[in-house]
């Protein structure tokens, strides 16, 4: 059975009747008493992070998850809808289940991520950047470029993404999914 040596980020174990994604962990030898491992918790249900210690040695519990290919489809009042890339099955995916709902546009490529053992979904991952074109800017002023200075920009998706002051209406830039931000300009 697997133990606390077997940690590494992204490992899946159910803890607590739950499901958690370790995002970090760090293993501590103090000088005195047994060693430890530091670590931080993911719960894929609610998303919310939570810090736990365990004793060095600990037997664990690895969930199994699959990581499959879809395509987003469209988004009606009972969710969003997505299609397997190789089987070509639909499925319906609620909101809070999506970690950018706002940067999706149709035909987007994303990953859903099954609990292997009951065939449900866990969540559903964008990929780390995406390309959206701006549909409407304020326009900048001329010489307020002194500081960092940021602006509203709609996407094409009707997210709201703040952009620097160059950015204008019709360009398309690359946002980062995992902190809803600008990153660069795409030529």
């Amino acid at each position: 059975m697997p133990t606390t040596a077997d940690f590494r980020n992204g490992l899946c174990i159910e803890f607590n009747n739950d499901l958690y994604v370790i995002t970090e962990f760090q293993h501590v030898k103090p000088g005195k008493g047994g060693a430890f491992v530091r670590t931080k918790l993911k719960n894929l249900k609610t998303g919310k992070v939570l810090q736990n210690t365990f004793n060095a040695g600990v037997k664990i519990q690895i969930a199994r998850v699959e990581r499959r290919p879809y395509q987003y489809l469209y988004k009606d009042d009972t969710g969003y809808h997505f299609m397997h890339a190789e089987t070509f099955e639909q499925v319906m995916i609620t909101e809070e289940l999506i970690n950018a709902p706002g940067l999706l546009k149709e035909g987007q490529e994303v990953e859903i991520v099954y609990h292997a053992d009951t065939e449900t979904p866990l969540s559903c991952e964008l990929p780390p950047f995406v390309d959206l074109e701006v549909v409407y800017s304020e326009p900048g002023v001329k010489g307020d470029t002194a500081t960092n200075t940021l602006k509203p920009a709609t996407m094409e998706t009707g997210a709201v993404v703040n952009v620097p002051l160059f950015i204008e209406t019709g360009e398309k830039i690359r946002v980062d999914t995992r902190t809803n931000t600008y990153s660069e300009r795409v030529k």
